[in-house]
């Protein structure tokens, strides 16, 4: 079915974005594990794309990680009607707007493709 194929990239997607947001805080899997008191085989598996986690969990790594609970919400497709927040790199300019935009513009891409093509490319940017 196309529709379980779309939120399995999507899933993969967000992992991979996860997963970057995790090291770039130069943390392992134990160490996110500890401070979000969700167990890191679990946490393993929403970064390989293996399970969609709740609301709830995903507050518990935005804390964690220091990021606004909305922007993981929103990278995680749970929260609608809004893109995420602009990164600090989208707000001052240094990176390409139009690499975002031209996901955005893309008619080809349903709203969760382009959701978690925006996700990746920010994690690869070291947003």
């Amino acid at each position: 079915m196309r529709s379980d194929h779309v939120w399995e990239s999507h899933a993969q997607a967000f992992g991979e974005y996860l997963r970057a947001r995790r090291k770039l805080a130069e943390l392992s899997l134990r160490d996110l594990a500890a401070r979000t008191q969700v167990s890191n085989a679990y946490l393993s598996q929403i970064e390989r794309g293996l399970h969609q986690p709740s609301v709830r969990v995903l507050r518990s790594i935005a804390e964690a990680l220091g990021l606004p609970p909305d922007r993981l919400l929103a990278e995680a497709g749970l929260r609608t009607g809004a893109d995420p927040e602009p990164s600090p790199a989208d707000r001052d300019g240094s990176a390409p707007p139009d690499v975002v935009a031209a996901i955005r513009a893309d008619g080809r891409l349903t709203d969760e493709q382009k959701t978690a093509l925006t996700a990746v490319y920010r994690s690869y940017v070291g947003d």
